[in-house]
């Protein structure tokens, strides 16, 4: 079933980087979205730039720019007649391959998920075909140590109005949940460039009533994420404590105290990282 891209975008405080192909409603051109969130003085000094074969991010201040290894990289670039989207420097690797006549799961069982423990952001990349087609990979941490990668890829046949969106985060938290389960379906209308903009100025300006309501869409994910058969058994422990947190957050928010929401946990962790904290959205 189709969903609405601004419904999923508002019900996730913090979906990190993400991914949308697809086809327009009359089949007659593909779909390619791509955007970028930060919560670091780091990541937010960046903005796209064109190039003659795509994209790149750049800093919006170069005195200001830290660490640039997992910030500055190709998001977009062009091969042939397909087109590969990213949210990381695993671009160039799959255009490399490509270019050697290999797929793009060949290239990405070279790289693996971002090394920025604790949260071992995933990579998410895409590629659409110049029939309409596309394909979707999610490269993410098996458990919390960061030791070992999960590999999953998606392919599409094209379908007019229709998308899949694919993104880093499940919502917000100490550390980040990755993504879990298939890519999302979504409905491809309108314009898609007003769309996102809006949908991003109302996220970023709800008030305390919307604010509820995003914390409690984000709540219903972690709750699914929670008994995904795509969810590694060792994020189980991290996404309840985040559920636990969010609940806790959105009961202090209504004015009701905890209902039946109980855990086991030491005394000395009442301070651990499941805090949800609302600044860091």
């Amino acid at each position: 079933m189709k969903q609405d891209l601004c419904a999923l975008l508002r019900g996730n405080p913090y979906p990190g980087r993400g991914i949308v192909l697809g086809m327009t409603p009359d089949g007659k051109s593909s779909v390619a979205v791509y955007f970028i969130m930060g919560r670091s003085a780091n990541s937010r000094n960046r903005v796209f730039a064109e190039e003659p074969d795509g994209i790149r991010t750049q800093a919006a201040d170069p005195a200001r720019m830290e660490d640039p290894s997992l910030i500055i990289y190709h998001p977009v670039r062009q091969m042939g007649r397909g087109l590969i989207v990213t949210n990381g420097d695993q671009t160039d690797t799959i255009l490399e391959f490509l270019k050697q006549g290999l797929p793009m799961e060949q290239a990405l069982r070279t790289r693996e998920f971002e090394p920025d423990g604790p949260n071992w952001t995933p990579r998410i990349s895409g590629l659409l075909g110049p029939n309409g087609s596309y394909k979707l990979s999610i490269l993410k941490a098996a458990d919390e140590t960061g030791k070992r990668c999960l590999r999953q890829a998606f392919e599409y046949p094209g379908q007019p109005g229709l998308g899949h969106f694919l993104h880093t985060y499940a919502g917000d938290g100490t550390p980040l949940p990755s993504f879990a389960g298939e890519p999302e379906p979504v409905a491809i209308e309108g314009d898609l460039d007003a769309l996102t903009a809006a949908d991003f100025e109302a996220m970023m300006n709800d008030g305390p009533e919307d604010y509820v309501s995003v914390l409690k869409r984000t709540q219903a994910r972690l709750k699914e994420a929670m008994f995904s058969a795509g969810t590694p058994p060792g994020s189980l422990t991290g996404i309840s404590k985040q559920l636990l947190a969010l609940t806790r957050e959105i009961e202090r928010l209504e004015g009701n105290p905890a209902q039946g929401m109980t855990t086991q946990e030491d005394p000395e962790d009442d301070d651990d990282d499941g805090e949800f904290r609302p600044e860091a959205i």
